[in-house]
Order: structure tokens, then C-alpha cells, then sequence
């Protein structure tokens, strides 16, 4: 049960608390610049989780049997990177042959993936928090829910600034960044409710 305890407490912390957009401020550029309409938020953001889940299965093992045992830990960042490149790039591939219709669909946004830095944050913050293999694809299916859920929200709110009379000067990206702070500051409401969520 403890178990059980640490991983719910693991991915409500990812989704709400430690959410990589809204908290840690890492993946912003997709998250202001494909967040103007809902499918295309929804679009990245099932992406992000995807490849998110992905890389952790890989570059765990990498980093615990193969970096760690070599003495080579000192380049797990270019590893990292190099990894979730290629799993990207093999994505892809794989959906363009086999499932063009969802590639179609995708379009731009798997290969933007490569460049979101908030894949790369999990897959080496799993690693500094000390996690095992099943809390680092708990906390990665957080972080990536936690990114899907901050794209769709912001989504809206940009549906509403959109239908609004902003002046002059707030037009664009100015409004944008104020309605991302206002966003962000709602998250940190959750601060206390993963601590005491099995209290």
C-alpha cells in the first residue's frame, strides 16, 4: 500500500504541484505558441506524453546500466538529448508508415517535441530525485498529463483574450504572458493538497 501511496502522491505531484509548464517553466515555447486552438493543444500535448513516457524507458536504463557502471555520468545531458532526437525522429517514421492519418494530424508538432525542453527536464529529474524505474514512468506520465492539462486550460483562456477589447500596447504576446502569470499563480493553490492527500 505504500507503494501505491508514493506512486498517487508521484503523479498528482507531477500533474498539479510540480507541473513542468505552469510551475517549473520548462516547455513554454510550445506552450504559448500551440496553444491558440483547442485540437491543436490537445494534439502536442498527447505527443508530449507519448514521447515523454518513451524517453524515460530508454534513458533510465541508459543512465543506471550503462553510464552509471562506465564512469560516464558527467554526459548524461548529451545522451539525453541525443536519445529523445532519435526516438522523435523514429516516431516519426514508424507513424508516417503505419499510421499516416495520425502523423497527418500531428503534423509539425512531433518533430517541435524534439526541441521542448520539458522532456529533456524529466528524464533528468527522475534521475536527481532518486527514482526506480516505475516512479520514473509515473512521474513522467504526470508531467506529461500535468503539460496536456496546462496547454487545454491555456487554450481557453487564449479562446477568451481572443473575443476581448485588449488595448493598444497588451495586444499579442504582452496579454498572452499576463494570462500565463494569472494561470500559473492559480497552480500554486495545489501546493498543500498532494501533502495531505493521505493524511
Amino acid at each position: 500500500m505504500d507503494t501505491f501511496k508514493t506512486l498517487v502522491v508521484i503523479l498528482m505531484s507531477s500533474v498539479l504541484v510540480n507541473n513542468y509548464v505552469l510551475a517549473r517553466f520548462l516547455g513554454i515555447c510550445p506552450f504559448l505558441g500551440v496553444s491558440k486552438k483547442l485540437n491543436q493543444a490537445v494534439g502536442m500535448g498527447i505527443a508530449v506524453i507519448f514521447v515523454m513516457l518513451m524517453a524515460t524507458a530508454v534513458t533510465w536504463p541508459i543512465q543506471i546500466f550503462v553510464l552509471n557502471k562506465l564512469g560516464l555520468e558527467y554526459t548524461q545531458t548529451i545522451v539525453f538529448i541525443l536519445v529523445i532526437a532519435a526516438l522523435v525522429q523514429f516516431t516519426e517514421i514508424v507513424l508516417k508508415k503505419f499510421i499516416p492519418s495520425l502523423h497527418k494530424s500531428l503534423g509539425v508538432y512531433l518533430p517541435l517535441i524534439t526541441t521542448n525542453c520539458a522532456v529533456l527536464g524529466v528524464t533528468i529529474n527522475n534521475m536527481i530525485d532518486g527514482y526506480n524505474f516505475t516512479q520514473s514512468m509515473v512521474s513522467s506520465l504526470g508531467c506529461g498529463l500535468g503539460f496536456l492539462l496546462a496547454m487545454v486550460l491555456f487554450s481557453g483562456v487564449r479562446s477568451v483574450i481572443d473575443e476581448r477589447l485588449v488595448p493598444g500596447p497588451f495586444k499579442g504576446l504582452p496579454v498572452t504572458l499576463i494570462a500565463a502569470s494569472f494561470v500559473s499563480l492559480a497552480f500554486f493553490g495545489f501546493a498543500g493538497i498532494v501533502d495531505n492527500l493521505f493524511a
